[in-house]
């Protein structure tokens, strides 16, 4: 199957979107991440909710049939956990959004997609066993 994703520039503007939000919480950066992806797949966005932390804390995020999110808010990802990290928070982001916008319950999926929205955001070389690979 062949995983359509916004252009890496509205990637970019995503991801910067959540950063800012997992830094100062504020909820306009977040509103404004996800109003980008509903905009390029032409969906209603869904309706969020903010935990402290859901089952106990092993989850991070949670999305449902009638296309309600359950978030672990970014105040309390970074307290209390092993793995706090920003990085992972924003990952979980786009793991829930990939269950939204493909609506399925494939876990493979939505790793998938998660990774691939990450993909190429940065500007470094991609290495091959700790040197820089060759670009043909």
């Amino acid at each position: 199957m062949r995983m359509i994703l916004p252009p890496l520039s509205e990637r970019r503007v995503i991801h910067r979107y959540l950063m800012a939000f997992f830094r100062t919480h504020r909820e306009p950066d977040f509103n404004r991440a996800i109003g980008v992806m509903c905009r390029f797949y032409h969906l209603k966005r869904p309706r969020i909710a903010w935990f402290e932390y859901i089952d106990w804390g092993r989850l991070a995020g949670k999305t449902y049939e009638d296309g309600k999110i359950h978030l672990v808010h970014p105040e309390n990802w970074k307290n209390g956990r092993k793995y706090n990290s920003e990085r992972q928070w924003i990952n979980a982001v786009y793991h829930e959004m990939g269950h939204y916008v493909f609506w399925a319950d494939a876990e493979r999926k939505a790793d998938t997609f998660a990774a691939r929205m990450e993909r190429r955001l940065t500007n470094e070389v991609p290495r091959r066993n700790g040197r820089p690979a060759r670009h043909r």
